[in-house]
């Protein structure tokens, strides 16, 4: 009989299977940098002016430059991690983020800075739709994959939190150099343990980079967040941000005519017939447009209106910081017991609860009623939703598409986070009306934390009625060789995310999925929390071979 392809290999032949905590800590540290650099730069950006001469809109694009090409290279970077390995790009994309990073950091002109800040958002983008997949395939499906996804985005939301405190000290007791310099021996260690630790996986071979597709995707997200980036400095009615914002709309529309004509597409249109790929990245998308400027009217609050130094406000958000890691790591011990969809509402809930209670603040506020008490309800709302929606968004999908999911839903946070700023920063600017008092910023302020709570209440709101719904049930028997039915073990009760097919109709018997594991391979589980049961296959998981 012929051999063919696996679905996913990783060859680990004459290897011993890596630790689970190793795993996790190689892969946790790379989302933490990439995401880190998000941030990282704010309170460096005046040292970076007087040192290099940087124009005001140069400043901005020290924050952009990075922003754009994460976003615009992430589905690419997805992609290539299915077809190429997610080991292999998670290795390339720290190392250019690695060299972009020193680069940066002995610039002597503005260009050189701005240009070592667009690289390292291309290595960011090749690195982190790889974290997701590779940290999945290495853990067993069940809660330590729940609690492995918790730590996940725990980090990820705890670098972006933690940039203005890293910022802040590095800048005051070293030099604005150092928040890029830091990243140079960190990377280094984090590409030692990844390449001894990491085992390689891959999906099926025979399938091939769709490139006209893969150029259509990265300009057109690049050049919408371009236009979204030109919203703060020009305004929405400008001709350069209508321009850019009408081109980003062509390219993604001739994105989408390419795929649906594609033989080997690089974003199967299909995904998005899966409820819960559709109907998480729809909510995380609103749910990162108001929760990403959370960390960035806070400190210009605390800056502002209340007097702290930069360092001081870094500081202040320590509390918030903690609120987000404890909540995503709280989330699997929920999703246990309540399933993912009630976690992500109840997270969005106690989110939107935060920002409401943020937008009573006051220009003599204090650190305990204005910053401290609302900070920490809305990031331990954000870090409660954010967990069972990445676990939601990868389910249901195909693991050769592994990668892919994991870049998709990565990049709906990423551009909501720049859209929602782009808003929120309008809404603020609009009720301040140029004023600069206490007061002016104060209700500006204020009314982008009540309009980021009305957004969470469209979220609660659109997960209500779209998130899939989960039922326990416990599957058929199948009899064994031995023709005897196996009793049901802890794990045998699974969620039914519809109960239906993807057209609607009631699943049958010739849906379910069928695993022929081979005896020289070891069955991985692919990297979901149900795999199936959003697809109207039985409840169950989806195997991913790997040669052993």
């Amino acid at each position: 009989m012929a051999d063919h392809p696996l679905p996913d290999s990783a060859r680990t032949a004459g290897r011993r299977t890596p630790p689970t905590w190793a795993v996790l800590l190689a892969v946790c540290a790379g989302q933490f940098l990439v995401v880190l650099d998000v941030s990282v730069v704010n309170v460096a950006l005046p040292s970076m002016r007087e040192d290099l001469a940087l124009s005001a809109t140069g400043l901005q694009w020290v924050v952009n430059a990075y922003s754009i090409a994460f976003a615009g290279f992430m589905l690419f970077g997805g992609r290539a991690g299915d077809l190429f390995g997610r080991k292999r790009m998670f290795l390339v994309g720290l190392a250019v983020f690695t060299a972009a990073s020193l680069a940066g950091g002995v610039a002597q002109e503005g260009w050189q800075l701005l240009a070592a800040r667009a690289v390292q958002g291309l290595g960011a983008a090749v690195l982190a739709p790889s974290t997701l997949t590779l940290l999945t395939s290495a853990v067993p499906e069940g809660p330590a994959r729940a609690r492995a996804i918790g730590t996940w985005s725990a980090v990820g939301a705890g670098g972006g939190a933690a940039g203005g405190l890293v910022g802040g000290v590095l800048t005051d007791g070293l030099s604005w150099r150092w928040v890029l310099l830091i990243n140079v021996p960190i990377g280094i260690a984090v590409l030692a343990a990844a390449a001894r630790w990491l085992t390689e996986s891959r999906a099926a071979t025979g399938r091939r980079l769709d490139l006209p597709g893969a150029v259509l995707v990265t300009a057109g997200l690049a050049v919408l967040a371009y236009g979204i980036a030109e919203t703060e400095a020009q305004g929405w009615d400008a001709p350069g941000t209508l321009v850019a914002l009408a081109v980003a709309v062509l390219l993604i529309l001739g994105f989408l005519l390419v795929e649906a004509g594609s033989r080997s597409p690089l974003m199967p249109l299909k995904l998005f017939r899966v409820r819960s790929v559709s109907a998480a990245n729809a909510v995380m998308i609103i749910s990162g447009a108001a929760m990403m400027g959370m960390w960035f009217f806070m400190t210009l609050y605390a800056q502002n209106v209340i007097g702290y130094s930069p360092l001081l406000a870094g500081l202040a958000l320590i509390p918030s910081s903690l609120a987000v890691v404890s909540g995503a790591k709280l989330a699997p011990v929920l999703m246990r017991s309540l399933g993912a969809r009630p976690v992500v509402l109840l997270g969005t809930a106690v989110a939107a609860a935060g920002f409401g209670w943020q937008s009573t603040m006051r220009a003599d506020g204090t650190f305990l009623g204005d910053i401290l008490g609302p900070g920490i309800v809305m990031m331990a709302g954000a870090g409660l939703a954010g967990t069972p929606l990445a676990s939601l968004a990868v389910s249901g999908a195909d693991p050769r598409d592994a990668g892919l999911v994991s870049g998709l839903i990565n990049t709906s946070r990423t551009m909501g986070g720049a859209l929602g700023l782009a808003i929120l920063s309008t809404v603020a600017a609009s009720a301040t009306a140029g004023a600069t008092d206490p007061e002016a910023l104060t209700s500006g302020y204020a009314l982008a934390f009540r309009t980021a709570a009305l957004m969470l209440a469209g979220a609660f709101l659109l997960g209500l009625v779209w998130l899939p719904r989960e039922r326990r049930r416990t599957p058929r028997a199948t009899p064994t060789a031995s023709g005897h039915a196996p009793a049901p073990g802890p794990d045998s009760s699974a969620a039914d995310h519809s109960g239906r097919d993807d057209t609607g109709h009631d699943r049958t018997e010739t849906d379910r999925p069928t695993a022929d594991p081979r005896p020289s391979e070891t069955v991985v589980p692919a990297p979901d929390i149900n795999p199936t049961a959003a697809r109207g296959d039985t409840p169950g998981p989806t195997p991913l071979r790997q040669e052993s």
